[in-house]
């Protein structure tokens, strides 16, 4: 029976997203707490503030809110166990393999979180360095003002045409002469960032730009044409800006921990390939696919009054994603995520 109650939640919980693990000690403790009951079986306040943890430090109202919110969803997935029971799904095979998966998903994350709480917090010395190697971000943090074409073709095929743009000064000459070529454009609104909303690798080049001059950003889905219509400056101190940064630098230490140890197991396991994977040479990791981690040709951006900084090819998608959103969706999440400076970013658009 108690084995059937375990899966019955398991396979619900895992088709939800919502897996929760909780200490003996706890459940025991706040299995009084009662917050609803649907039939027989009770819904715990201890279940709600588990799924609320994520979010942090709520105001009473929003808190009052979103515990009424967490609970009618824990309601709903729990009249869906009581039928999948019921039709005892819990005891198909694709159900239980699920299931299985699923363990062994909280397993590896369990693991790699233990390994990565050993992380030490970043020194002041690391902090400062940073903090120096990164003007554009903080003590040189300037909000830019764009306007953008997106060239929707191969980039491959269009770059070498692009060539001829070198003596245009501004994007109408640039939409002129795309529309006497018959390639498709679209776009030219203006945007206003600021350095952290820029994808970091592409920053460092942004940062070179003058007002007024071009750049060329080739990407698989085209090629981005951008001029820097006007920029101001609106930098960051060290003192305000160590918070975000202690939180980047943690994220990379941990994710450099966790492929260390990574490493190390696979060294210290006996692991062989069967069958047709014996036959394929097993890939090293952390190599990207080759059409991705090709390089794009660099392209002479057009200038207005001086030569702009060369172009650079468009940043990795997994560098662009939060290391959140990645960590869920990576089996050994701290084993293959990349750091993001989504942390950064989001503290240092709080000090605008």
């Amino acid at each position: 029976m108690l084995t059937s109650n375990v899966s019955r939640h398991a396979a619900v919980l895992a088709a939800s997203g919502i897996l929760v693990l909780a200490g003996c000690g706890e459940e025991k403790q706040a299995a009084t707490q009662v917050a609803a009951r649907v039939n027989k079986e009770e819904i715990s306040i201890h279940q709600i503030n588990t799924l609320l943890a994520p979010g942090g430090n709520l105001p009473p109202e929003q808190a009052k809110l979103a515990s009424r919110q967490v609970l009618e969803r824990l309601v709903d997935q729990e009249l869906l166990v009581q039928k999948a029971t019921e039709k005892k799904l819990d005891r198909e095979p694709k159900t239980m393999k699920a299931i299985e998966a699923a363990r062994r998903d909280i397993l590896a994350r369990s693991y790699m979180e233990s390994v990565a709480a050993a992380v030490a917090k970043p020194t002041t010395a690391e902090v400062g360095e940073f903090y120096t190697k990164r003007p554009e971000l903080f003590s040189e943090r300037r909000v830019y003002k764009f306007q953008e074409l997106t060239i929707g073709a191969n980039p491959a095929e269009v770059l070498p045409k692009l060539k001829e743009l070198g003596k245009a000064k501004n994007l109408e000459e640039v939409a002129a002469w795309l529309k006497s070529q018959n390639i498709p454009f679209g776009g030219g609104d203006v945007t206003t960032k600021t350095a952290e909303q820029l994808p970091m690798e592409l920053l460092p080049r942004f940062h070179q730009l003058k007002d007024g001059q071009m750049a060329m950003v080739p990407s698989q889905a085209g090629v981005l044409v951008i001029q820097l219509v006007a920029s101001r400056s609106e930098p960051v101190d060290q003192k305000a800006a160590t918070p975000f940064i202690e939180q980047y630098l943690m994220n990379q230490k941990k994710v450099e921990t966790a492929n260390r140890e990574l490493k190390q197991l696979h060294e210290l396991a006996k692991i062989e390939y069967l069958g047709e994977f014996a036959k394929t040479e097993t890939p090293t990791k952390g190599d990207a696919p080759a059409a991705a981690s090709a390089p794009v040709a660099a392209v002479p951006a057009p200038a207005a009054a001086a030569p702009a900084p060369t172009a650079v090819a468009a940043p990795p998608a997994a560098a662009q994603a939060p290391v959140a959103a990645t960590a869920r969706a990576a089996a050994v999440p701290a084993a293959t995520v990349v750091p993001n400076p989504s942390a950064l970013e989001k503290g240092a658009m709080s000090l605008k």
